[in-house]
């Protein structure tokens, strides 16, 4: 595996993407930021001969685009249906499944949760990416997981904390002393 070689460029292109949806605490530009990380992962991963990973990341944009539009229950229905209908079409390993597993929770977190909530299932799915990515040899790739597992614990920590400021409010010094 050649460090420069096209595949891993893109694999790059898709890490910078990547960072830079999971940096965002507004969740529609998340979701715009991933879309397209997703499409990049989607040529990466074509070009490294995965297609169950390069299938999923395509239907993941597909996912991403329609969550800024749409909370739709049956579309997210059938894109976990049409991903594990990919698992079985693509995926002629465990590890084939590992980025099924991934899309699927992340599915589930961007149609129904926001916040916190939906940053803690995409970690999970982050997880699984990372496995496959280690799998397969994708530098980049495994990069990006390993950075967005960095940062989404930094972003989630973050509001976390501006929660609890909101509501528990210091006590002002006078309080204290009385």
């Amino acid at each position: 595996m050649h460090f420069f070689s096209t595949a891993q460029c893109v694999g790059y292109v898709a890490f910078v993407l990547g960072v830079l949806a999971f940096l965002q605490k507004n969740d529609r530009r998340l979701k715009a930021l991933n879309a397209t990380e997703s499409l990049v992962y989607s040529v990466h991963f074509t070009l490294l001969g995965n297609p169950p990973a390069a299938a999923c990341a395509l239907l993941s944009c597909f996912r991403s685009f329609s969550a800024l539009k749409t909370r739709s229950p049956l579309l997210a229905a059938v894109i976990i249906v049409v991903n594990i209908g990919l698992g079985f079409v693509f995926a002629k390993t465990g590890a084939g499944w590992l980025p099924v597993i991934g899309s699927c929770f992340a599915t589930v977190a961007i149609f129904f949760m926001r916040g916190i909530r939906m940053r803690l299932v995409l970690l999970f799915s982050t997880l699984c990416w990372l496995a496959n990515n280690i799998v397969s040899g994708s530098i980049g790739g495994t990069l990006l997981e390993l950075t967005i597992t960095t940062v989404s614990i930094v972003t989630i920590t973050q509001m976390l904390k501006e929660r609890t400021l909101i509501r528990e409010p210091e006590l002002s010094t006078d309080n204290q002393l009385k």
